[in-house]
This record gives structure tokens, C-alpha cells and sequence, in this order.
């Protein structure tokens, strides 16, 4: 008679982090309305960029230095120079760079179409994950990518007859920002197995805001932070409710489950940014734009199940 031990168990099914993925997709989600509503006010991206990092900053800095104490009083060792400054060019890259390039397309495009747009990066997270470190391609991800896709185009084709001539360079801006960010989750996947996903979104935002500051006091003067109570408050949320959460909810995403999932988890956060548009910003939505919400929905939950059973 066979022992229980040796009975087959059942996989560990990670709800946490699909549940951690969906809530930081969502609040992300806000990140283009509170942008919006902040330029409508007059400021430039640059200094609403480094507004935001300013005051999402000291959460990062305490963050980290409890992270760090923790390391140290389980005796652990701290992780070494080289790691630290290459989790820095990760985090530079991912709220940096694709954070502005994001800023100056919302310039150009609406909230709802930037958003579809960057949402462009699950495809970018696998490729670069193959050529990078050879990741397989399955084939369940391919037909899932399809479908979400093919609901974010025909939401793409009912808005862009509505778009100016500013729609080129918005395209391209956003693009660019799909392509750093799928990059940085690829190589900040590796880099959370190594120091904790804590330390690491701490690192990585540190050196952003450092980059968003620095990029600031180049390019204006420093009166220019002192801004209007409705945009101090709008930097508040941008910096809180779309930075400080999210991040930390997606890190520790992607130290549950993997890219993939978490890439397709978090193409929920278009179809939120449409509704929020909708109502706080007045953008319309049709019924080919419900549609096309629909097929997203409903190729995440098929691979969400699917990726859960495959573990």
C-alpha cells in the first residue's frame, strides 16, 4: 500500500500573485487620467515627472532601509556593488526613461489610446525573454496574445480617426516607453530572485527619482516645483496611488508568477484607464470599444487558468 507521501500533490496554485498583478494593473491604470488633469493645469512633463518622484521618494528611502535592516537581521549578506548598480540602470530604465518618453506622448494622445499602446509590451516582455535568455515561446501565450490584441485594435481603430496630426510622434513616444518597460520587467524578473522585490523596487526607484530630479534641475529652475494646490495635489496622487503601489504590487507579481503572467494579467489596466477616461475626462466609448474590452478580458482569464494549471 502507498504511502501519502508518495500520492501526487497538487502544484501550488499562486493566487497572491495574480491578485498583486491585477491590482497594480489597475492602479496604474490612473496613472494617464491624473496626467491629463495635471497638464490641463499648465505644467509640463518634466516638472510633473519630477514631482512625482519627489514626493514618492521618502517612501522608497524608508522602504528600502527597513529592507536593508531586515537583510541584515537575519544575517544575511547585503547584496554587493555590482548588483545594486545594475538594479539601478533596471529601475532607471523601467520609471525613468519609459516613464518620460510616456509623460511627452500623453502630450500628444489620449489617455485611453496611450494606455493601448503600452500595452504593446507583453509582446516585447517575450521576445525579449527569448532572445535574452531563451525563454521558451508557448504556444498558449501566442493565442492569448491574439485575442487580447485583437481587442486592443479594434478599440485602436475606432479612436484613431479622432487623433490629430500630433499622432505620429505620440505613437512613437509610447512605443518606445512599451519597449524599455517590457525590457526592464524581463531583466528585473531575474534581479528580485536575487535581493527580494523590496530592496530591489527601493533600488530601482531611488535611482529614478535621482534620474528625474537630475533631469530637472538641468533643464529648469527649481522655483518651477513650486506649483497650484490642485496640481500639488494631483502630484500626490500620481506619486502615491500610481507609483508608490503599484510598483511594489507588480514587483512582487513578478517574484510569484512569472513574466508572461504577469504581462497578460496586467493588459486589464487599458480597459480600467477607458472606463476612468470615460468618466473623468469625457472621452467616449462605443460599443465596438466595449467589444474590444471584452476579448481582453476575456484572453487574460483564459491564460491566467491555464498558466495556473501548466505550473
Amino acid at each position: 500500500m502507498s504511502s501519502l507521501a508518495d500520492a501526487p500533490r497538487t502544484p501550488v496554485v499562486p493566487l497572491s500573485g495574480y491578485a498583486l498583478a491585477a491590482g497594480g494593473a489597475m492602479l496604474f491604470a490612473s496613472k494617464g487620467i491624473v496626467i491629463k488633469l495635471a497638464y490641463a493645469e499648465g505644467v509640463d512633463p518634466e516638472t510633473l515627472l519630477a514631482l512625482r518622484m519627489l514626493f514618492s521618494l521618502p517612501f522608497y528611502l524608508v522602504i528600502g532601509a527597513l529592507a536593508l535592516l531586515r537583510v541584515r537581521g537575519r544575517g544575511e549578506p547585503l547584496p554587493g556593488g555590482r548588483i545594486v548598480l545594475f538594479s539601478a540602470l533596471v529601475g532607471a530604465l523601467g520609471y525613468w526613461f519609459a516613464s518620460y518618453t510616456d509623460f511627452l506622448g500623453l502630450q500628444y494622445i489620449s489617455a485611453s489610446y496611450a494606455r493601448l499602446i503600452l500595452f504593446t509590451y507583453p509582446v516585447f516582455v517575450v521576445l525579449f525573454g527569448a532572445l535574452l535568455f531563451k525563454l521558451p515561446v508557448r504556444g498558449k501565450a501566442l493565442w492569448a496574445f491574439a485575442v487580447a490584441y485583437s481587442g486592443l485594435a479594434l478599440i485602436f481603430v475606432q479612436n484613431f480617426s479622432h487623433l490629430g496630426h500630433d499622432a505620429v510622434l505620440g505613437t512613437g513616444l509610447v512605443a518606445l516607453t512599451a519597449m524599455s518597460f517590457a525590457l526592464y520587467q524581463v531583466l528585473a524578473s531575474r534581479l528580485l530572485k536575487q535581493i527580494g522585490s523590496a530592496l530591489f523596487t527601493c533600488i530601482a526607484m531611488i535611482a529614478a527619482s535621482a534620474a528625474a530630479l537630475g533631469q530637472f534641475a538641468v533643464t529648469h529652475p527649481l522655483e518651477k516645483l513650486i506649483v497650484t494646490p490642485h496640481v500639488f495635489w494631483l502630484s500626490i496622487m500620481l506619486a502615491i496611488g500610481a507609483t508608490v503601489l503599484p510598483t511594489f504590487l507588480m514587483n512582487a507579481a513578478l517574484s510569484r508568477i512569472s513574466a508572461q503572467a504577469n504581462a497578460m494579467i496586467s493588459t486589464l489596466s487599458p480597459v480600467a484607464t477607458m472606463a476612468l477616461a470615460v468618466l473623468i475626462l469625457g472621452e467616449e466609448m462605443t460599443a465596438l470599444d466595449l467589444f474590444g474590452a471584452l476579448l481582453v478580458t476575456a484572453s487574460i482569464g483564459w491564460f491566467t487558468l491555464s498558466d495556473r494549471r501548466g505550473r
